[in-house]
């Protein structure tokens, strides 16, 4: 049996010889064929397949035996190595012949970009035919110059923009929204705020802290986050603008918004009343957290192969600390109560005549322009804001200036109502004398104040049924205050209203949505059932309370304005009002609490000039 094991041995190591020459070749295992004995045999050819393994012994033939089975592990585990890779290498030189036309062409496409440039006598010449259009210009940026750039600039806002400056330039600056109408210097009254903040030393704000201004109503945004201008977006690999070399990689980019070029500065949202609702949602999250978060279906946090500014705004977020600041033309009560809740709220007045005449005295000086003072009459008449009232002066301008260049620039009263021909009445009603069943109330749009003509005409009904007629298209709130005027007649003034057929007329059908025209039309009933004649020189506004009271109403400084525009000299307010109208010029502001006080004034006589009585 032992001499069977050995001659089995011997075999055994001559087959693996054989076998290893056809998997390392001859060269490798040149010698062993030629050696005699099996022990140095099998030693030398496990030190050939394996230089840096462990060193064989062999003392007897169990020890040959095991040494054969390693070798022959060795052997079949290099043979399955190489002949994978003989298959790998030649699926590789098959799909590279297959493609070797593409892979050329991109080669060839490399060199040549590394060695030539990426311009053409085509794109050189449209380059500078951009470059020759930036040096032209027609005109001079007149914005720039006309724009208030200090807070003495911008008239009749004293107490609003200094509200504005004390709660940005503080320690602890607040967020805010202006209302107001168009015109009357909200968006420069937020810029001269940030520039009055910059230069206090207790302010946060630094000297580059940066103003973004955008309009609200023009932001476009999808729901799905993949365009997202004011508070950022990503960029999937699939999206339209990815970047070529992160999209070949499959990693989303996030896109930081204007929230985030605003940090650490002021983000000016003009006419935020009109930026979407799920949009104001998602604005009011940013300022609480003071950072924008980014998600991606396609972000893979364990993928090595993510930038670190792109892996950072997505772990981290983006920056968002910043101040906001909204400007709007629509009422409080028509914002989202969530976006008011944390927000300051500066209220900015209408003009007044008086405050468009020192817009033209102070911007006529900048232009050196000469205006007469009918001229300036003319103008504040007839305007309602700053904006407009320099427009009015540039056009005068160009105008004088085509005509004779030569000449100083003089803006006369024919000059003014050439410029002006399409919002000037050709004569203004005389608000002079007296007359029956004719009443002037006040309303408000927005911010503007307009005159409201309501007349009446009363007939005896002996049969005591008697009828009132309005003009629908006045609202329902006309027929509201219509019907507690009837009930203060039969209360305070024991009129029978029944003996009498009503019809009232709200000339022009204007639509009156709130309660302030109720004084008005108390007045006009009384007048017209009574016959009595009441001036045709004062404005009514206030609510009637059916015990004959008169409350405080909303917009009694615009009211006030329009009125004075429409040439009144007197204008009966709430007595609650009258802190509204308490720097107001131009017309007599008489403060009342009940009807008694207002039928009073209007059927008698006074003489005196305009003012407060």
């Amino acid at each position: 049996m032992k001499q069977s094991n050995k001659c089995s041995n011997n075999e055994a190591i001559d087959m693996l010889v054989n076998y290893g020459i056809k998997v390392y070749g001859e060269n490798e295992l040149k010698g062993l064929e030629s050696l005699k004995d099996p022990v140095v045999k099998t030693e030398k050819l496990w030190n050939i397949i394996n230089p840096n393994g462990e060193t064989l012994i062999i003392k007897n033939n169990e020890d040959m035996s095991e040494a054969i089975e390693k070798i022959q592990d060795k052997l079949s585990d290099d043979a399955a190595k190489m002949y994978m890779k003989k298959i790998i290498n030649e699926q590789i030189l098959k799909k590279m012949e297959e493609n070797e036309k593409e892979y050329m062409d991109q080669l060839k496409l490399q060199i040549i970009n590394k060695y030539t440039d990426n311009e053409s006598p085509t794109t050189l010449k449209k380059y500078a035919q951009i470059e020759k259009k930036k040096s032209i210009s027609l005109s001079k940026q007149i914005g720039d110059t006309l724009r208030p750039h200090n807070s003495t600039e911008i008239v009749g806002q004293t107490d609003a923009v200094s509200m504005l400056v004390s709660k940005i330039a503080s320690p602890y600056p607040q967020h805010v929204i202006i209302y107001g109408p168009p015109g009357v210097g909200k968006t420069s009254a937020a810029r001269i705020a940030l520039k009055e903040a910059k230069e206090r030393g207790y302010s946060p704000f630094r000297k580059d802290a940066p103003f973004v201004e955008v309009n609200g109503a023009t932001i476009r945004w999808d729901p799905r986050e993949s365009v997202n201008p004011l508070l950022g977006s990503v960029h999937d690999p699939i999206y339209q603008g990815a970047r070529k070399d992160l999209a070949d990689t499959g990693i989303p980019e996030p896109k930081p918004g204007l929230v985030t070029e605003a940090h650490g500065g002021i983000l000016f949202i003009d006419e935020i009343g009109e930026l979407d609702l799920m949009l104001q949602n998602k604005l009011l999250k940013v300022l609480e957290d003071k950072k924008v978060y980014f998600e991606s279906s396609y972000y893979d946090v364990n993928s090595k192969q993510i930038p670190r500014y792109i892996r950072a705004l997505f772990e981290d977020g983006a920056p968002a600390d910043f101040i906001l600041i909204g400007a709007t033309t629509r009422r409080p009560e028509e914002i989202n109560p969530a976006l008011r809740s944390r927000c300051a709220e500066i209220f900015f007045n209408s003009l007044s005549p008086t405050d468009i005449k020192s817009i033209v005295n102070l911007w006529s000086k900048k232009l050196s322009i000469c205006v007469t003072e009918d001229a300036k009459d003319l103008i504040s008449k007839h305007v309602y804001d700053g904006r407009k009232a320099v427009n009015v002066l540039l056009d005068c301008y160009s105008k004088c200036l085509y005509e004779n260049y030569k000449k100083k620039i003089f803006v006369d009263y024919d000059r003014a109502y050439d410029v002006l021909r399409l919002p000037v009445k050709s004569t203004l009603q005389k608000r002079e004398g007296y007359q029956v069943g004719r009443i002037y109330g006040a309303g408000i749009i927005g911010f503007i104040g307009n005159v409201i003509e309501l007349e009446a005409v009363s007939f005896a009904n002996h049969e005591g049924r008697g009828n009132i007629r309005f003009n629908e298209t006045a609202g329902t709130m006309v027929r509201d205050s219509l019907f507690n005027a009837l009930t203060v007649l039969k209360k305070n003034f024991e009129i029978n209203t029944e003996m009498y057929d009503i019809h009232v007329n709200c000339i022009g059908g204007g639509n009156v949505d709130g309660p302030s025209a109720g004084a008005a039309i108390t007045c006009l009933l009384y007048s017209s059932i009574k016959n009595m004649p009441f001036r045709k020189d004062c404005c009514i506004t206030g609510e009637i309370s059916i015990s004959g009271n008169i409350k405080a109403v909303g917009g009694v400084r615009e009211k006030a304005v329009a009125a004075i525009r429409e040439g009144f000299s007197y204008m009966i307010i709430p007595k609650d009002n009258e802190k509204d109208v308490s720097d107001l010029e131009g017309i007599g502001i008489i403060p009342a609490t009940n009807i008694f006080e207002i039928i009073g004034f209007l059927s008698k006589k006074t003489e005196g000039s305009r003012g407060v009585v």
